[in-house]
């Protein structure tokens, strides 16, 4: 995997906290994006802003740029997450579509929970809330406690095998529709970006389709550098957003000690995503 470099000024625009999966708080992780020497970061906890307004103060305390976001998880024929950049958190609309996303989100969990006690994994959802300090449970929480248990042999096996879109433990059946994602980060004034695009499992025009109809229902942009995309995949992002006037983010998906493989801002140690990146999404967020 090989990612353009700019060390001058480098950012990470995919990140988690104690607040959703991640292991680190919302201050922690800032001041470890700074450690890193990251120019700024954005911290974007699944279906959750608890942490961004500490997160912000942070930056503001240590001298990171501290982008308010979010990554909502979306239903659809493949896995889909968006991330939304430059949100108000304090925005109504947003507020309220929040909690529904919160609340559906912890339906969907007893459910991931009942497909693994149904596989035979003795586990539990008070088990997986242990290990969320932040409250906020997820698949990875599940994830750990399979490795913890020597079900799996690490948190990545627990995804691979049961966890990913597709895999027997998957629930994607509470969910907010991919169109309600887009809005209410719209509504709060951001920009709405598809996470990881690897993960739908869509390539070529299916893929194209795929983002077209999306971008129809108002989505800005991809992520166009992300830990787990080969140069192959890079480049045909950077392509596709091109042709389809869509602007790209770019971020590591680190959660600290949750995925522990994985290093904020260089990935799997040779990631750097300039800061340029960030200028891009401004600029569409100055157009829209």
């Amino acid at each position: 995997m090989i990612h353009p470099s700019n060390p001058a000024k480098t950012i990470d625009l995919h990140t988690h906290s104690v607040m959703s999966d991640g292991s680190l708080t919302p201050a922690e992780l800032v001041r470890h994006a700074k450690a890193a020497g990251l120019s700024a970061m954005a911290l974007t906890d699944h279906d959750s802003i608890a942490g961004v307004r500490e997160a912000v103060l942070e930056g503001e305390k240590t001298g990171i740029e501290v982008v308010p976001a979010v990554e909502l998880s979306a239903i659809s024929e493949t896995e889909l997450h968006i991330l939304g950049y430059y949100i108000d958190i304090e925005n109504p609309y947003f507020l309220e579509k929040i909690e529904e996303a919160r609340v559906v989100r912890e339906l969907r969990i007893a459910q991931t929970c009942e497909k693994l006690r149904e596989l035979g994994f003795d586990v539990s959802v008070e088990e997986a809330k242990a290990l969320a300090p932040g409250g906020l449970v997820g698949r990875a929480h599940f994830a750990r406690v399979l490795a913890n248990k020597g079900y799996t042999a690490s948190v990545r096996e627990a995804f691979d095998l049961y966890l990913h879109a597709g895999r027997p433990a998957y629930s994607s059946t509470q969910r907010l529709s991919a169109s309600e994602c887009i809005e209410m980060i719209k509504k709060a004034g951001g920009i709405a970006v598809a996470a990881h695009l690897h993960l739908t499992k869509l390539d070529g025009e299916a893929l194209r389709a795929f983002l077209v109809n999306l971008k129809a229902q108002g989505l800005d942009g991809i992520e166009g550098y992300y830990t787990d995309y080969t140069p192959q995949m890079q480049a045909d992002y950077g392509v596709l957003a091109r042709e389809l006037d869509l602007c790209i983010s770019g971020g590591t998906d680190f959660h600290g000690e949750m995925k522990p493989h994985i290093a904020i801002g260089t990935g799997l140690g040779n990631m750097s995503i300039p800061y340029s990146v960030l200028e891009g999404i401004r600029e569409r967020l100055q157009k829209s």
